[in-house]
């Protein structure tokens, strides 16, 4: 009974909906297995198909105040928490069973209001469950006191439900706020980047057409030729620079890859641990690099259910080696069409694939670099930053 919707507005369809809400709202569905304590009393009464039948009906307006509950917000949803009371009372008339729709109720009070709030309306739960047992006669006090207790106990978990979905709330927004911020920053360096590489060529070239055009008015033919050579020159080497600013904006492609996909799994709560650096890497080894982590870490997603994986980036013999593991209930590797294509892109870069099983899923790839790649690793790329 956990993973609620709690925004102010209530939507009624998935369109539009934050695919978590539309996730928490298909699970829904899992935790009424606890009505089982509602059925395990008409089991022994079922010779009595009138009061069996009865309470059955009695399920639908419960369920349909439910997941009302599920939809609403803390404002609203003092309507469905009634709908499920006011169908617990009766229910209790018939079976005491009821309990448990007492206790869904008591979970979504505590979920919706305050600590103060929550504790008052769970004692006067408690005290109407002591009122229900006394009009209707049930034997000692079992009815009361289970109710009180489970009612409580689900009514805390309630609360505690609130709380880290509160938190879940302010990290997703923390997240948001870096990435934000982080792109802010980014822009901000390409702008001065452009800026002192251009900034001064530009104005030494219109400084130099100017002058030219002075001389040759003048005519100062082979001054101006000189200097025109010069503004040819400043010309070629801002293009220079600016090719390899772009080639160095283009390098941390990968670095962004990895550190992108690292969130992805930690948004997933699966654990992260990073070591090694990456090295200078041509961009054709970047964009298939990049692919094959991507294919990888989504396979972990989908099939692995795993809560720890690492990733190891090591410089070996001219090669860099990534090996990618998890700590997944592994079962044995059927290779379909993204282990193939992953096979088929080291292969484009002459390199090598492998896996296996121990403990988990792990998988190795192993590309060639050149000697300069070997002799400059590139500090930048650390991936032990995420």
């Amino acid at each position: 009974m956990s993973n609620i919707n709690t925004t102010n507005s209530v939507n009624t369809s998935n369109a539009g909906v934050h695919p978590e809400t539309a996730y928490r709202q298909k699970t829904a569905w899992v935790y009424l297995l606890n009505l089982i304590f509602y059925f395990i009393p008409l089991w022994f009464m079922r010779d009595d198909w009138a009061r069996v039948a009865v309470s059955l009906l009695l399920i639908l307006p419960f369920l349909y105040g439910y997941f009302w509950a599920y939809k609403s917000s803390a404002v609203q949803g003092k309507y469905p928490i009634a709908l499920m009371l006011v169908t617990a009372s009766v229910a209790t008339i018939f079976t005491s069973g009821s309990i448990s729709f007492f206790s869904f109720a008591g979970f979504f009070i505590g979920f919706f209001y305050s600590l103060r709030s929550a504790i008052i309306s769970l004692i006067l739960i408690s005290i109407w469950l002591w009122l229900l047992n006394y009009m209707i006669g049930y034997e000692a006090y079992y009815f009361p006191l289970y109710g009180m207790l489970i009612t409580f106990v689900v009514g805390l978990l309630g609360v505690v439900e609130h709380n880290n979905e509160r938190i879940r709330r302010q990290q997703r927004q923390s997240n948001d706020e870096i990435a934000n911020l982080a792109t802010a920053l980014e822009r901000e360096r390409i702008a001065r980047d452009l800026h002192d590489i251009m900034g001064h060529n530009l104005s030494s070239i219109a400084l130099k057409a100017q002058l030219a055009e002075k001389l040759l008015e003048a005519g100062e033919l082979a001054v101006a030729k000189q200097h025109l050579q010069e503004l040819a020159d400043i010309a070629r080497n801002s293009l220079t620079e600016i090719r390899q600013t772009v080639s160095n904006y283009k390098h941390k492609g990968l670095q962004d890859t990895v550190n992108q996909l690292c969130g992805l799994l930690r948004q997933k709560e699966i654990e992260v641990h990073l070591e090694g650096k990456l090295p200078p890497l041509t961009p054709l080894q970047e964009s298939q690099l990049g692919l094959m982590l991507t294919e990888l870490v989504n396979n972990m997603l989908k099939h692995s259910q795993a809560s720890q994986c690492v990733w190891c980036f090591n410089t070996l013999d001219k090669h860099l080696v990534v090996n990618l593991s998890d700590n997944a209930n592994a079962k044995t590797i059927k290779e379909g069409n993204g282990l193939k294509g992953i096979r088929e892109r080291v292969s484009l870069l002459g390199g090598e694939f492998s896996y296996h099983i121990n403990d988990g899923y792990h998988f190795s790839i192993s590309l060639p670099l050149e000697a300069e790649q070997v002799s400059e690793p590139n500090t930048d790329n650390d991936t032990e930053q995420p």
